[in-house]
């Protein structure tokens, strides 16, 4: 069965099964089922281990190929679910020096619910260091759209709250971006268009 393959055949073969894999969305249980399954092949062919060193350094390569394909892919998605003429982004992000510590938040556009995410330790620490967190990307139309947060958390030394807070974004023909900061200036949520 392998023996009659030869490598350019079994490379090319693997390729097209890593991109199948790829999408169809079974990638890492394809990809241990093909790693286990190359070196018994090749124990059963008795290959040489320099042989064996050039099949591996292959699928190496190949898993690269694979990986920067599937980043392709990913991007092109993204611009072909997301329009730039329609899409807008909400960002999550905590002031710096605030004691304001999040467990959950609920994001509305036009009363319809498009983001729900609960805060893990680390997730919170990441946050309070500076990070952002990208918690909804969508299509809307131009014009005036009502945005509702609803936050769950605490304030160090205080008792957990909820509070929620609604906005209106101007959506332009551009893609539109929005921070939503917490514990800023006294008021818990703040927001920043772009």
């Amino acid at each position: 069965m392998i023996a009659s393959f030869d490598r350019e055949r079994l490379i090319g073969f693997i390729a097209i099964l890593l991109i199948w894999i790829r999408i169809m969305s079974k990638f890492r249980a394809v990809i241990a089922v093909i790693i286990m399954w190359i070196p018994l092949s090749c124990m059963s062919e008795q290959l040489s281990r320099e042989q064996i060193k050039g099949l591996d350094e292959q699928v190496q390569e190949i898993k690269k190929d694979v990986l920067a394909i599937s980043a392709e892919l990913n991007l092109l998605e993204e611009k072909l679910l997301y329009p730039s003429n329609t899409q807008v982004s909400i960002f999550i992000s905590i002031v710096k020096n605030s004691h304001y510590n999040p467990d959950a938040v609920q994001i509305k556009v036009d009363n319809k619910k498009v983001a729900y995410h609960i805060y893990s330790f680390k997730e919170v620490d990441a946050l309070r260091r500076g990070g952002v967190q990208r918690i909804y990307t969508g299509n809307i139309r131009s014009g005036g759209h009502k945005l509702e947060i609803s936050l769950i958390g605490k304030a160090d030394g205080e008792s957990k709250s909820t509070k929620k807070s609604s906005f209106t974004i101007n959506k332009g023909i551009g893609p539109k971006l929005v921070e939503v900061s917490l514990g800023a200036n006294g008021s818990l949520i703040e927001i920043k268009e772009r």
